[in-house]
């Protein structure tokens, strides 16, 4: 059972490390557009005299539209090698279609990889094996997954996707800050995954709502993880490796941008104490930005959105909060441990 779940985290780390850029292209350029935009009040950006700006807010919704395909498409490259691409790409292209969303892409992925693991099991004649991972692989493949995720599981996915972004629509018209508590904890508990999207898919919809408060509060969420755990490691450098001090510069320079993933090499060798403190230190800050009305226009997180967010020193002062509660709570709760020498 534990080589089944550590081989399951590497084809999921896999399609994770691929989608990174995606996210961090897509995040960026549509900030950056929304940011220069004139804002029209109550309506949002007003594109229409600035035809540059939007070509590039198509570029980065063109990014984000590709995130679910190339994540499905690298957990089965991560399970089966080139084999596994056509059919996860397909599958999350499929998965995107039904509005399976990142749930989806994450299933389809595996079926597209298991998919492969079988037909590489079936005995054929030598004069066909070349053609095999060329042709029937892909295409025996490919139709697999697409039927099962258009014809059995892409609308009971988008159904529960759903039902959990209504139960959190539900908390949104009552209390405040137990939905930035929910909210916080979702994007820190698997930093980038599909329970950390789906807050973060909410905040996006709220935006087209015309709430940008529940954008607010994942914004500053997003950025904690990473930001704490880079802190932690500078603030005692001694109860960390030396690769673990170089993941925690990486993981500063990640969450100023806003991609959460940055924790994962932290979270990935250490769960069981990471997970916990970073899901604190989240919510901790979602709960600051919801009491300060904190509200970002730009489905994106971190410092690179300041120049769209409202009540930028409550954006900040939550950020700060949150990442000092990871950083001192992190070391104290590895200062049993065995120190490593700097």
């Amino acid at each position: 059972m534990r080589d089944v779940l550590k081989h399951l985290k590497q084809y999921l780390l896999c399609g994770v490390s691929h989608v990174i850029p995606f996210v961090a292209c897509g995040g960026i350029l549509i900030a950056f557009s929304i940011a220069l935009a004139p804002m029209r009040p109550g309506l949002g950006p007003d594109f229409s005299h600035a035809p540059a700006l939007k070509v590039l807010l198509d570029i980065g919704s063109a990014a984000f539209t590709l995130v679910v395909p190339v994540l499905s498409g690298y957990i089965a490259f991560g399970m089966t090698d080139r084999p596994g691409l056509v059919p996860g790409f397909v599958g999350g292209f499929v998965a995107n279609t039904v509005g399976a969303g990142f749930l989806g892409g994450i299933i389809s992925g595996l079926l597209a990889g298991g998919a492969v693991m079988l037909l590489k099991r079936i005995p054929v004649n030598r004069l066909l094996r070349p053609i095999m991972p060329i042709l029937v692989i892909p295409v025996l493949s490919s139709v697999a997954v697409g039927l099962l995720m258009y014809g059995l599981l892409g609308a009971p996915i988008r159904d529960l996707m759903g039902a959990m972004g209504q139960a959190l629509r539900g908390l949104g018209s009552g209390n405040q800050v137990f939905l930035g508590l929910v909210l916080g904890a979702m994007i820190a508990f698997d930093m980038g995954g599909p329970v950390n999207k789906t807050a973060f898919f909410f905040g996006v919809a709220m935006i087209k709502e015309g709430n940008v408060a529940v954008m607010g509060a994942c914004a500053a969420a997003i950025c904690i993880p990473p930001l704490g755990l880079g802190l932690a490691t500078l603030l005692a450098p001694s109860r960390w490796s030396a690769q673990e001090r170089e993941s925690g510069l990486a993981a500063l320079a990640m969450g100023a941008i806003g991609i959460t993933e940055g924790a994962i090499p932290f979270a990935a060798a250490d769960p069981l104490r990471v997970i916990p403190v970073i899901m604190g230190g989240s919510a901790l800050g979602a709960v600051l930005a919801m009491l300060g009305g904190v509200g970002d226009h730009a489905p994106h997180g971190g410092l690179i959105v300041m120049p769209v967010v409202d009540h930028r020193l409550w954006y900040l002062a939550a950020i700060l909060a949150g990442t000092l509660a990871v950083a001192v709570a992190m070391n104290i709760v590895r200062a049993g441990g065995p120190k490593e020498a700097k």
